[in-house]
């Protein structure tokens, strides 16, 4: 526990407004009356905390009312603040004055849940679209799952942008290609673009309310179909919430293989994404030989794991997955390959002209304001902001194999390309290197369902960078509430920032070099 965590315990304990909450595994946590809920934030804001997540709890079923929670990090501490509503209340103080990154997680818990974050400037229905009565909250007890819902007819206000020459420009949310749907609103005097405005929730599914329904067993395998590409890193997040809340550790052998998914996973991501990139130049040169290395890194995955995108490969306390010496020997045989042809392909990105003119300048997202949204992964590394759970929250075997994180200021297309471009370096280093040392021993550990009331907080850096979660056990030991915070709710704000002041046809490279997950988002 860092000396700033010391010195908040102390203060908010003089102001008689704080204890230890021992429910938690994973994170210091810290209970506080509601009435301290944003003052904990300010305090965390002038110490250089950032907020992490921000998600409430119906905990009807342990005779108590609404919990709201927030996480914060500095450095490697994680810390939950939490605060319980009193009963028949159901607003809670809003800390988007403190972290504008609350903006529309607050949003969020509005629609979901039916809490009001008082003095937040914009409560617009988020993921729970207008067309749904006001009053039917999905994340509530009382709400039933199984029992259509009405369709009301209500229209959502955009921001607007007035003056001379101003238009609007209208983008999806159903979209000329096989991506998820997602609602683009650009204000434009000629090409230049002065606001943009996304709008989603066009997948939201349920997931957070299915988990309530589920075994442990099978919400492992919805973890895993969160956000499809990054289906390994999810799933290790779910279960190390479970298993912090359950006490269970996996053997070791299973902590490297799921690294090993992991760095593979973050590999064949990065590698299509650039080769994308590079196509929304108009370069299709790039995009098919880059898609050609990932396709290779999916079939070597097919072969050794049994799955393209290692699916289902993490089970709770385990995997589900070994690696025989001919699987080793596939992957170290497939690494030496590509990572040859991956150097001459970044070369030749280097030595293009016309994609350099492209990709540098284009979509600054500042440091600055980077930092003020909170946003995390390669898209934070590209501005400048020093962020990598696999360092600041190093589990095993990250505690002994350290990536070095690659560091840009310029916060343009360019720098999350070449972001990504060093972090597939580092991830052929990592795997070699995990494959060098692989213990023997289990692949699984015994499972045993958390006790009642015992929660557990778990990061895990997947490929687009950090990804949370908090999973609470119910009176009868089955989940009560499972938090899912992709890395795509941190980031998709900064898109908005990034674009302004560009031009139109720059959105869709702008856009690709982001890459946020709709579905990750639209929980």
């Amino acid at each position: 526990m860092n000396e700033k965590i010391q010195n908040l315990i102390r203060y908010l304990t003089s102001k008689g407004a704080v204890s230890i909450d021992a429910s938690v595994n994973g994170a210091i946590a810290l209970d506080v009356r509601k009435t301290m809920f944003s003052q904990a934030a300010k305090i965390l804001k002038e110490a250089d905390f950032r907020l992490v997540a921000e998600w409430a709890s119906d905990e009807t079923f342990f005779d108590r009312g609404f919990v709201v929670y927030a996480a914060y990090n500095n450095g490697s501490d994680y810390l939950v603040i939490k605060s319980e509503m009193p009963s028949g209340e159901s607003s809670f103080p809003t800390l988007t004055k403190h972290f504008p990154g609350a903006y529309r997680l607050e949003r969020q818990i509005d629609s979901l849940f039916g809490l009001n974050p008082g003095g937040h400037p914009d409560l617009r229905p988020w993921i729970k679209h207008e067309d749904w009565p006001e009053d039917s909250y999905p994340l509530r007890k009382s709400f039933d799952a199984a029992t259509p819902v009405r369709r009301v007819e209500r229209d959502y206000k955009w921001a607007k942008a007035q003056g001379e020459g101003v238009f609007e420009i209208a983008v999806g949310p159903v979209h000329a290609g096989i991506i998820e749907p997602g609602h683009f609103r650009f204000q434009a005097v000629g090409e230049d673009i002065i606001n943009l405005e996304t709008r989603l929730g066009y997948v939201h599914k349920g997931i957070e309310k299915r988990f309530e329904a589920l075994s442990w067993a099978t919400a492992v395998r919805l973890s895993g179909r969160v956000s499809g590409d990054s289906t390994v890193a999810h799933a290790v997040a779910f279960c190390m919430a479970a298993e912090e809340a359950a006490g269970c550790v996996p053997p070791e052998r299973a902590r490297y293989l799921r690294a090993i998914m992991i760095e593979r996973e973050r590999i064949a991501n990065h590698l299509g994404d650039i080769g994308a990139i590079c196509n929304d130049t108009a370069f299709a040169f790039l995009h098919y030989q880059f898609s050609i290395l990932r396709e290779k890194v999916l079939r070597t995955n097919l072969k050794v794991f049994g799955h393209r995108l290692m699916m289902d490969r993490v089970v709770l306390c385990g995997v589900d997955a070994d690696l025989t010496k001919v699987g080793t020997d596939a992957i170290l045989s497939e690494i030496k390959e590509i990572s040859g042809e991956f150097e001459r392909l970044v070369r030749i990105y280097e030595d293009n002209p016309s994609l350099e003119d492209r990709v540098f300048g284009t979509g600054v997202l500042k440091p600055e304001v980077a930092k003020a949204l909170g946003v995390v992964g390669f898209v934070a590394r590209s501005s400048g902001q020093k962020l990598d759970g696999r360092l600041q929250n190093p589990f095993p075997p990250y505690d002994k194999f350290v990536p070095r994180m690659p560091l840009l200021k310029s916060g343009d297309v360019h720098a999350r390309v070449w972001v990504r471009i060093e972090e597939v370096r580092e991830s052929f280093r990592l795997v070699k290197e995990l494959l060098g040392e692989l213990p023997n021993g289990p692949l699984v550990a015994g499972w045993v369902p958390p006790l009642p009331g015992q929660s557990g907080f778990s990061v895990v850096e997947g490929w687009r960078g950090e990804i949370v979660y908090w999973v609470q056990c119910a009176p009868d030991r089955s989940i009560n509430r499972c938090m899912v915070r992709d890395p795509s709710s941190m980031n998709w704000l900064a898109i908005e920032q990034a674009i302004r002041g560009n031009i139109v046809p720059d959105f869709p490279l702008c856009n690709k070099s982001f890459n946020q997950s709709y579905s990750g988002h639209d929980l």
